[in-house]
């Protein structure tokens, strides 16, 4: 199996991405690969050009037609997901999602903001026909510390569980993604089966 991990955060130091790097942890751990993009990755022209032809968009393209989910981090701005992932989720395909399993994550400043996910973000990945949309994780600041000397990030105990428990949730839904038949099997049970006119 082969998952995407999308940051969405314009910034290096992101809260939104230490979500996505629990669930990485927990993805690897169970022998699943993972992928890493981050929007500020990609160049601004690229991205308000929407250059479709961009060798990184491309790259983008690529990873995520291969992949069999997705999970999308975002910090919430002004009620919304950041608006550098909606660019970057703008030049994707119109069916880029078909057949994936998409995991949700974002963070915020407060309780506030936390339909961001159901009302701005999850509309955007249903349009690009993700297959199944999971509930996804909402986080605040407080419940994400950065500790000092380059140590790990410490998440509240809940917030942990709740990451934990989204990171299983991905992983059955994965095992129970229909798989597509193989051409030769496809041939070879049409060539053996029984037809009746």
């Amino acid at each position: 199996m082969h998952v995407v991990l999308l940051s969405g955060s314009p910034s290096a130091r992101s809260r939104s991405e230490l979500l996505l790097g629990r669930v990485r942890e927990r993805l690897e751990a169970r022998q699943v690969e993972t992928s890493l993009l981050r929007v500020r990755d990609f160049s601004a022209e690229d991205l308000l050009h929407a250059r479709f032809d961009s060798p990184a968009v491309q790259h983008l393209q690529t990873l995520i037609a291969s992949a069999d989910g997705l999970v999308v981090s975002t910090p919430v701005y002004k009620a919304s997901f950041a608006g550098a992932l909606k660019v970057l989720l703008d030049l994707l395909p119109e069916r880029a999602l078909a057949h994936k399993v998409v995991l949700p994550l974002a963070s915020a400043g407060s309780q506030a903001h936390l339909l961001a996910v159901d009302y701005a973000l999850k509309p955007v990945l249903a349009a690009l026909k993700a297959q199944e949309l999971l509930a996804g994780v909402f986080a605040t600041d407080g419940q994400i510390a950065y500790p000092d000397g380059g140590l790990p990030a410490r998440f509240d105990e809940e917030l942990g569980a709740r990451l934990d428990e989204a990171t299983e949730q991905l992983l059955a839904a994965l095992a129970r993604r229909p798989r597509p038949l193989e051409a030769h099997l496809l041939n070879e049970r049409l060539a053996t089966a029984r037809w009746s006119i």
